[in-house]
């Protein structure tokens, strides 16, 4: 690979990076990924973590933005034909709360209204309303995730969103700036319904507290009951084996252990990388980074400090992280189960206290606290796709997301911690909390586990950079860092301050998650040059 040329180089292989290759690849262009781990995905990664033949998605699992967004509409046909196959499920997701009741969601709108009229007589029409006001503005906003929020043709759709035909303000933007609960309790009576999709807007960087979780709360509604909860057969890495064989079939090339330790410019254009082992990668065209904007200005680029004017870099370097991540993934001997029968075949249930617990658990995090009582994101993909483990046995993941990063002290005062934050010793002591509070929902959960394996913020941190200090979601999504602020307030767009290097991922819009947006995104602005 010393000294080679190719039209593009991406440094990074998530699964956006892969889907801007892949399609450059079948434009024609010659491509090649740089990847410093083992193996392509970046956080899209299946392993045996616990016992063999057990197969646990390390980190991300379920795809529903993904398999709803316009990338797989676009390359669905041919990841099929290479071996892509999603499993999915009537019930995307369900809540058990403390108390003993629970509810579950499902892909029909009949359903989930006779069900939200089960917990609270009149919620049903609630929810019906609540969808029914939406309706004018989803093609809209969901038309946004596939585009440039600083291109023209957006800043005309955002406009219109935002203000009526009268020039005031539109509902739309009222409910932008609301928060969850704000928007759940006065839509809703059941604090069973409230507490179902509540937890929704922390898996998109947000609390149900803070100012646009509203919105947040009603997009993951919607996409949940249109698309479900779609699992790839064999692992969530199936996708990234998909993505690699058309990358390949296409002419491209795909290589890991080759860390990018710099961008070189020439004449204000990008015109290749150096590795770490000293290699040289020529660039004709373009460069593509799945890096933050911290590690794009302040490592891959600090070099050149003609082309990254003093506010970029110092904006890059106030670049902030969220919250982190726990999640204990289980080797189970029998299926978990649940007095609500349908919980079992739910793709990602909530266990936890319900609204008023969530936003405890976030503000305990918020102080670098273990909360007491986190909300536990369940999911057991064995159910849909019985290949992950051997039969009759059953895999489970529990993750938990109202975390610190770095952590100080336990909300409940039961676990010591001390300097050194996510020790071994921190992370088995939450997980044997977390297991205890998810056994009060499923009884036959702790005694059904043959082994266990818990990663938390300090193994993400140590695995990816884009994780910064242990956040999953590639930076805060709070307002001030979301939209057209983000990846930051000076170059708000998936362009850098060199002309022909472009970013994808988590810290570009529409951020984080399984979405192929942004890859897509980049991968539109090249071809249209």
């Amino acid at each position: 690979m010393n000294s080679q040329s190719y039209d593009a180089i991406v440094i990074g292989s998530g699964h956006n990076a892969l889907i801007t290759a892949a399609y450059l690849a079948r434009a024609g262009w010659s491509v090649v990924i740089l990847e410093r781990n083992d193996r392509p995905g970046g956080l899209v990664r299946t392993d045996e973590l616990t016992l063999p033949g057990f197969r646990h998605d390390t980190y991300s699992t379920a795809h529903p933005l993904f398999v709803a967004g316009p990338a797989y509409a676009d390359l669905g046909p041919e990841l099929t034909e290479l071996g892509l196959e999603y499993r999915n499920t009537r019930y995307p997701t369900g809540i058990s709360l403390s108390s003993g009741e629970s509810a579950v969601l499902s892909t029909d709108p009949d359903e989930n209204i006779a069900e939200a009229d089960r917990l609270a007589p009149g919620d049903g029409a609630a929810l019906a309303k609540l969808l029914e006001d939406f309706e004018p503005m989803a093609g809209p906003i969901f038309g946004l995730f596939g585009a440039d929020l600083t291109d023209p043709a957006s800043a005309k759709i955002i406009l219109g969103l935002l203000h009526d035909s009268d020039g005031g303000h539109s509902e739309f933007a009222h409910l932008f700036t609301r928060t969850a609960r704000d928007l759940l309790e006065q839509r809703f009576r059941s604090p069973v319904l409230r507490g179902m999709l509540a937890p929704w807007a922390v898996h998109l960087g947000r609390g149900p507290d803070d100012a646009n979780s509203a919105l947040w709360t009603i997009l993951v509604l919607l996409a949940l009951t249109g698309a479900g909860m779609p699992i790839p057969a064999g692992g969530s890495e199936r996708l990234v084996d998909a993505l690699v064989g058309l990358i390949r079939r296409h002419g491209g090339v795909v290589g890991c252990d080759r860390q990018v330790d710099k961008i070189v410019v020439r004449h204000g254009r990008a015109v290749g990388v150096v590795t770490s082992d000293g290699d040289v990668v020529h660039a004709t065209r373009a460069v593509v980074a799945s890096v933050n904007p911290d590690q794009l200005y302040l490592k891959l680029l600090a070099h050149e400090p003609a082309v990254v004017p003093p506010l970029i870099r110092r904006q890059a370097s106030e670049y902030r992280y969220g919250r982190g991540c726990v999640q204990v993934h289980l080797a189970l001997s029998e299926p978990p189960r649940f007095a609500d029968d349908r919980l079992a075949r739910v793709g990602q249930p909530h266990l936890g206290g319900g609204l008023d617990a969530t936003s405890k658990a976030i503000n305990e995090a918020a102080r670098g606290l273990l909360p007491a009582e986190p909300t536990i994101s369940f999911d057991t993909p064995s159910t849909l796709d019985p290949s992950r483990c051997p039969p009759g046995k059953s895999i489970a993941r529990l993750q938990l997301l109202e975390v610190p990063c770095v952590v100080r002290g336990d909300a409940a005062g039961e676990i010591a911690v001390g300097a050194d934050g996510w020790t071994e010793s921190v992370k088995n002591a939450f997980a044997d909390r977390v297991i205890e509070q998810a056994g009060r929902h499923a009884p036959n959960l702790p005694r059904a586990i043959l082994d266990r394996h818990v990663i938390g913020p300090d193994d993400l941190a140590r695995f990816n950079p884009n994780c910064g200090p242990g956040d999953p979601y590639g930076g805060s999504h709070d307002l001030s860092q979301s939209y057209t602020f983000r990846p930051l307030p000076g170059q708000p767009s998936h362009r850098s301050t060199v002309p022909n290097v472009y970013l994808v991922g988590a810290a570009t819009w529409p951020g984080h998650g399984v979405n192929g947006c942004s890859g897509y995104i980049v991968a539109r602005q090249l071809l249209n040059r």
